[in-house]
This record gives structure tokens, sequence and C-alpha cells, in this order.
């Protein structure tokens, strides 16, 4: 877990970074909708809720909504909010050891799960504001492959997301990914019920993707269009498949 402390470290550094002087009506066009103060409130919130899960050591299924984030009824986090949040989360990692059980919506019952899932959140709340603010985002390969293997782990559990993959129907499609400027592949199939299965090599896919592969992370969660990147087969099923299955 110590890799991934570092890492969250790094990218909540960074978001702090990108946000403190920003104006917080900016809006974030890969959030729609959304605000910069309505995207530190979100990231804040999700690093008290962690938080509270860690220290409580609980078992027991808790959302967000049902932790106090310190805020006032309709108050926005600002960056120094963020900050001491982002803190604290940390210290609890740092405090509690990778295979202690605790509740998570994933497979994973243990708390190296949200050290992983708090990385990938950054990342890609990091990417938002960047792109809000006219910035290409900079994944580093590592962590891009790893997110893309931490984002397909969880996509049969999130159950928000199932039922509308489920709408598609099309069980045993698929969907591939190569990445062009490191060593990973990835296929996936839609399985019933909505629910995944991802196994990683070639395969010819009835949709495929190549890029690089911080490109296909951000692929994967919205953030980058298809458009930007080499598609093959069938198009349709790709943005179909795509629109159903960001978390």
């Amino acid at each position: 877990m110590t890799d991934y402390c570092e890492l969250v470290e790094a990218e909540a550094a960074r978001l702090v970074e990108l946000v403190t002087g920003a104006d917080p009506t900016t809006p974030v066009p890969t959030c729609p909708g959304w605000t910069f103060a309505d995207l530190v409130t979100h990231v804040g919130t999700t690093h008290r809720w962690v938080l509270h899960i860690l220290t409580t050591r609980t078992r027991e299924r808790i959302w967000s909504r049902d932790v106090p984030n310190g805020l006032e009824p309709g108050q926005s986090g600002d960056p120094a909010w963020l900050a001491a949040g982002a803190a604290d989360l940390l210290a609890a990692f740092r405090a509690t050891e990778p295979d202690t059980p605790l509740w998570s919506w994933g497979k994973d019952q243990h708390a190296g799960y949200w050290a992983r899932r708090m990385l990938f959140e950054l990342v890609i709340h990091r990417a938002d504001a960047e792109l809000a603010l006219g910035l290409e985002p900079v994944i580093p390969q590592a962590t891009a492959l790893d997110g893309i293997e931490e984002f397909l782990d969880n996509l049969p559990y999130a159950g928000w997301v199932t039922k509308r993959l489920a709408e598609l129907g099309a069980e045993g499609a698929t969907i591939h990914l190569h990445a062009t400027d490191s060593p990973g592949e990835w296929t996936i199939t839609q399985g019933p019920a909505g629910r995944i299965a991802w196994e990683p090599g070639h395969a010819k896919g009835d949709a495929a993707v190549r890029g690089p592969v911080g490109d296909l992370l951000l692929l994967l969660y919205g953030r980058r269009s298809p458009d930007t990147l080499a598609v093959f087969g069938d198009r349709a099923w790709l943005d179909r498949w795509l629109a159903k299955a960001n978390f």
C-alpha cells in the first residue's frame, strides 16, 4: 500500500494546486453540470467517507452521504478543506495494514482496495480539472495500466453500472483495448445481466481501440472521445457500451 500512498499524495497535491486560485464557478465539461466547487466538494467528501471506513474498521455497507463531511448544508469545499481531507486520509492509509478487513463496494474487502480506488478517483478528477483549464492530462504509463485493470475489476460490482449495461443485451459481444505505448492489451466480454468479464491479451473483438494507455484509461471513464483514438470494427457498439459503462 506504500506505493499507492505515494501516488495518492502526489495526485492530491496536483489537484489542490489546480483548484487553488481558480474561480470556483469554473465549469467542468467532463462532469456536466459541475463547477470546480462541485468537483472539490465531491473529492473531499469521498476522502472523508473512506477515512470513516478506515478509522471505524466498518464491515457494513455505508455510503458517502451517510458520513459528515464537515461542511454546512449547501456549503462547498475549498482547496484548504480538500488538502486537509487528503492529508487525514493519507495518514489513515499509512496507519492501516493493507490486509485489514473492511467493507468496500468491490470484490476486495480489505483496506488495500481503498488505497487503489482513491488513487484513480484522484487521477480522473485531476484530469477533469486539467481539461477544464485547457491543459492536457498526462498519466504515467504504469499508473494507467493499473487503472484500466482496476476499472475492469470493479465494473462487475458496480450495480448502478451493470443495470445500464444490461439494457444493451449483446451478451458475448467484445471490446478489445490495445495500448500502443506500453505492453497492455485487454478483451472485455459483455456477460449476462450486464456483468462483464475481462482478460489480458490479444483478441480481435467486435470493436477494438488502439492508442496510448493513458488515453485508453480516460476513454473508459468517458473523458476521452473514441474520435481521438484508432477504432476498428463496430463503432456503434463501442459507443453504446462506453455510454453505459462509465462509473
